[in-house]
């Protein structure tokens, strides 16, 4: 009898694992078709309210930081006023009682563990990052972007009485609305969003809403004017062996580099917490140091978040240190208490070092900066598969094989390191095993 029991069990299950659609209706029944679409139809409405609002946010810091660079190109004066905006920004963040601003981080919390995400936070961080790149701070606009967007869908989420669930949810779609808006790259901020917590792990829950909020905001922030990044890369060896192995000793190079991009940027802001505790000194002498810095370099290329710079690299007209030099200027500006990102910063690094691995090698520079700048985006992220979808909106697909190669060797090369020291490394990069550790 009992065998008979054990021999019918056997064949349900062998009738399970044939017949998936059967699994689904026995044992999942609050994903029936009604269901699923209320959902659909919710997260439509939350994602399009989002990426709509947050697209509109975005496309104004955009164009805010599009006129500080060009003011400030145009004034040229103007950076000697650095020491005195970093006080300003210092007093602003105080006056909203923000005293220990965890940036990024505290973004990255929400999702991970539901901390709070302060409205103010979204206001703050627009402001101070356009007063960084108006008076010449070295800093990106991406960081800001994840800020501002987390904090607006954060707080979209406790207006509409959202679960602890789906406010975390919302989170991500405020992040890849913003990051959308800003680089025009949907695919990229559709899965940065869902990839960037908690590494190994994607919040599948997330893809919908997170797509259709990316899209939006990418369609209002392009109707008010804003446009995304996107640079030339026409020349593509044919891939091969030895194409295979430049690439492979580039990418490692990046991913060493990305990890020493990371350590100094930390560094420099316990350095200037133990030398200067009190924050209205530390921003007013980082500021004196940056601006020094900058006249004693004798050019604006490391100001601001160097846009141009990337664009000469990709031409193979950087200048040989100018990856140094930008590591040295963004840690300066970010550690002293300025705000802005990072992701544009380690752009650039990895442009102008692929350009300058081009230059000495002979291999063509449009190609070697676009792999630099995958390789080095996916080394202080640990998001592999947004570096990926990075570069293929930024430089085409045509150079899909090269790309493919640098971000996993990168993504392996680079180890425990990250911009984020939040962010998880749930599966280990080097054996099939969970570890569940912080990044370094």
């Amino acid at each position: 009898m009992e065998n008979e029991e054990n021999k019918q069990t056997g064949e349900e299950q062998k009738a399970e694992n044939k017949n998936p659609i059967y699994y689904i209706i026995e044992h999942m029944p609050e994903l029936d078709l009604w269901g699923r679409v209320r959902v659909l139809f919710r997260w439509l409405f939350l994602g399009g309210i989002t990426g709509a609002i947050v697209g509109a946010i975005g496309a104004a810091f955009s164009k805010a930081i599009l006129f500080a660079t060009q003011f400030r190109t145009e004034h040229d004066l103007i950076i000697l006023g650095l020491p005195v905006a970093g006080l300003v920004i210092v007093a602003m963040y105080r006056a909203c009682k923000d005293y220990e601003d965890k940036g990024t981080n505290l973004v990255i919390k929400s999702i991970q563990e539901g901390e709070n995400l302060p409205i103010t936070k979204a206001p703050l961080i627009f402001i101070s990052t356009t007063i960084t790149h108006l008076f010449g701070g070295s800093t990106g606009r991406e960081s800001a972007a994840l800020q501002m967007g987390g904090s607006i869908g954060f707080n979209l989420g406790k207006l509409f009485r959202l679960k602890e669930g789906n406010v975390k949810i919302i989170t991500m779609c405020g992040m890849s609305a913003a990051f959308s808006a800003l680089f025009g790259t949907p695919m990229t901020a559709s899965f940065m969003a869902m990839e960037i917590e908690n590494v190994g792990v994607m919040y599948y829950s997330a893809l919908v809403p997170c797509v259709v909020s990316a899209l939006v905001a990418k369609g209002i922030s392009s109707s008010l004017g804003a446009v995304g990044e996107q640079f030339v890369v026409n020349v593509i060896p044919v891939f091969n062996p030895y194409n295979a192995v430049f690439t492979g000793v580039l990418a490692i190079l990046c991913a060493i580099l990305s990890v020493i991009f990371c350590d100094v940027l930390k560094f420099s802001g316990k350095t200037y917490k133990k030398l200067l505790p009190n924050p209205y000194i530390r921003v007013f002498v980082g500021g004196c140091i940056v601006v020094a810095l900058t006249y004693m370099s004798g050019t604006r290329y490391y100001n601001g978040a160097g846009m141009n710079v990337i664009e000469m690299a990709l031409r193979g007209e950087a200048p040989y240190y100018a990856f140094l030099l930008k590591i040295i200027f963004t840690a300066l500006t970010l550690g002293a208490g300025y705000k802005g990102g990072e992701i544009v910063p380690a752009l650039y690094i990895g442009a102008t070092f692929g350009c300058l691995y081009s230059q000495l090698l002979g291999f063509e520079p449009a190609l070697c900066a676009a792999i630099g700048m995958g390789a080095l985006f996916c080394g202080v992220t640990n998001c592999p598969i947004s570096s990926l979808f990075i570069c293929f909106e930024l430089f085409g697909f045509k150079g899909m094989p090269y790309y493919l190669l640098a971000i996993a060797l990168s993504y392996t090369f680079s180890g425990y390191s990250s911009l984020y020291s939040s962010q998880k490394i749930m599966y280990s990069k080097f054996h099939n095993k969970y570890i569940n550790r912080e990044t370094k």
